[in-house]
């Protein structure tokens, strides 16, 4: 009983992104709602024009009944009441600073965002799927694409069926 996430790419299009120098190091965040946050470990160079920087990174939140009840009490209320504020995976890219500049913060460059009631209402996980990744400072503005996958959908059938068995 497990949400298995993986982060394989990101690219970015032309945007202030990619001609601001400033921004050298990217790493990305996953959230899910303020249970848990997983960062790749790894920040690397913000790719240019067309390429990809790849991550493969993986990681796996457990949602098992005995030793992850808040996890799965909010799995049910996203599948009992939708509220598509928070019923996403939050995926944060974000500016790392250079070595020699230290005394600069982490920067939230963009967003993205998977659905868990989605998944659940198509039946379907994600798998290898370019989501769009949004300007966090123009939400209308798309800054690149993230490649990830999301496995939830066995942990939110069982979840559901424990929801219609209460």
């Amino acid at each position: 009983e497990k949400i298995r996430i993986k982060i394989t790419s990101l690219g970015l299009t032309e945007s202030r992104i990619t001609a601001d120098e400033t921004i050298q190091q990217l790493f990305v965040e996953c959230r899910l709602n303020n249970f848990l946050a997983e960062e790749t470990p790894l920040s690397l160079p913000k790719p240019t024009g067309g390429q990809r920087i790849h991550y493969n990174y993986s990681t796996v939140i457990n949602v098992d009944k005995e030793n992850n009840h808040a996890e799965r009490e909010y799995l049910k209320s996203i599948l009992l009441k939708p509220d598509p504020s928070a019923d996403s995976l939050k995926f944060t890219v974000v500016s790392d600073p250079p070595e020699d500049e230290q005394d600069l913060e982490c920067e939230d460059i963009g967003f993205a965002y998977v659905s868990l009631k989605e998944i659940f209402q198509k039946q379907r996980d994600i798998i290898e799927q370019d989501i769009d990744v949004l300007d966090s400072q123009d939400a209308s503005a798309v800054i690149g694409k993230l490649t990830v996958t999301v496995e939830a959908l066995s942990a939110l059938r069982s979840v559901h069926k424990e929801c219609r068995n209460d």
